[in-house]
């Protein structure tokens, strides 16, 4: 049976960098004084610099508005209708831009398969239907789409490739993995929610998986569940677009969780019998310092086992199901050399449920 490979992963993000001007922004927004001080800890202890968005940011410290169309006026945030109107506009040209950085010139032609993953926008024709039109694919692409399932998306959409290339050995799978966060930006006091949206940014990752032998070879996938945690980790539909709740319980139950599997190791949890010291990659989604804090505690990792999440967080900050990408493309880059070929890696996203979903790979 045909083993699926990714053989190359191109990215793009938004042109405006709008972390500090995030930070600036909501650091003038809140009452209470002892929220603004927890905020400004927080931020400080984030371990992100840069955050992307097509909004550019207003840095003038007297500003009454967030970005300089006036996007987000205080009082006047836009609707979800509004916001779905954006995401429609600027997600396929996002996508191309990914696309484009794969370099595939006559092998766009080629492709057979066609996956997208969001869950920051909706619209119809679907962003699968947008991206065959800008990208200028082949119309009779076969079309997939996983929605709305958060962070952990990417790895549902590269299990989704790894069946397809499976079987059929000749399929060529686009993988496109594309969220724009930032249309989210919430007006509120809630610390908690607040500290959420510190963390997200926008970005597009686009991948080619074929049964060619290079690039990352694909093994098997496994989901787990954490029980009693559905509410841990939410994303809903709002009037003034998607709420984001992530409690801040959410490290802990994944530390608790993973040094359980740890633990028991057999062959029913994520580790499948194996330990952490049998491989030599970890590519783990960059939801957070916390969580990445949480996998490293809970699996006993090196202090630098997570250098290429913790890369990723620092440079563009959780930008969703696109964020596991980044880290997959960075360890990519370094096949050959400070990754040895024929590394044996470990990949695990987290989202809603509180699940995990987790897959193996070689470094080819």
């Amino acid at each position: 049976m045909a083993t699926a490979h990714i053989n190359r992963i191109g990215t793009a993000v938004p042109p405006h960098d709008v972390h500090q001007a995030f930070v600036d922004f909501i650091g003038k927004q809140f009452d209470d004084r002892r929220a603004q001080l927890v905020f400004r800890r927080m931020v400080g202890r984030a371990g992100i610099d840069h955050r992307w968005s097509y909004f550019e940011p207003v840095r003038d410290p007297d500003s009454f508005v967030a970005d300089s169309e006036g996007f987000y006026v205080p009082g006047a945030f836009p609707t979800t209708a509004t916001r779905m109107a954006r995401y429609e506009a600027t997600a396929p040209r996002l996508a191309t831009a990914a696309i484009d950085a794969l370099e595939l010139g006559e092998d766009r032609a080629r492709i057979t398969h066609l996956i997208v993953a969001s869950c920051t926008g909706f619209v119809a024709p679907g962003l699968d239907q947008l991206i065959v039109k800008a990208a200028g694919l082949d119309p009779g692409v076969e079309r997939t789409v996983v929605g709305f399932m958060g962070c952990y998306a990417a790895v549902n959409a590269l299990r989704l490739a790894h069946h397809f290339v499976r079987s059929e050995p000749a399929a060529r799978v686009l993988v496109v993995n594309l969220e724009l966060c930032t249309l989210h930006f919430q007006e509120t006091q809630d610390l908690e929610r607040v500290l959420s949206m510190l963390l997200f940014g926008d970005g597009c990752a686009a991948a080619l998986v074929t049964a060619e032998a290079s690039g990352i070879a694909l093994h098997d996938f496994r989901a787990a569940t954490i029980e009693d945690s559905g509410e841990a980790i939410t994303w809903r539909i709002g009037d003034q677009g998607f709420d984001m709740h992530l409690s801040g319980e959410v490290p802990g139950r994944i530390q608790r969780a993973l040094r359980h599997d740890a633990t028991r190791n057999d062959g029913e949890g994520l580790l499948r019998g194996t330990t952490p010291a049998d491989y030599d990659v970890w590519a783990v989604h960059a939801g957070g310092r916390t969580i990445l804090d949480a996998v490293e505690a809970g699996f006993e990792l090196g202090p630098d086992a997570l250098g290429w999440s913790r890369g990723v967080l620092k440079d563009h900050g959780n930008m969703s199901s696109a964020t596991l990408m980044f880290v997959l493309q960075r360890i990519m880059a370094a096949a050959g050399g400070s990754v040895a070929n024929g590394a044996r890696g470990f990949g695990v996203a987290f989202g809603p449920g509180l699940a995990a979903e987790s897959f193996r790979f070689t470094v080819q």
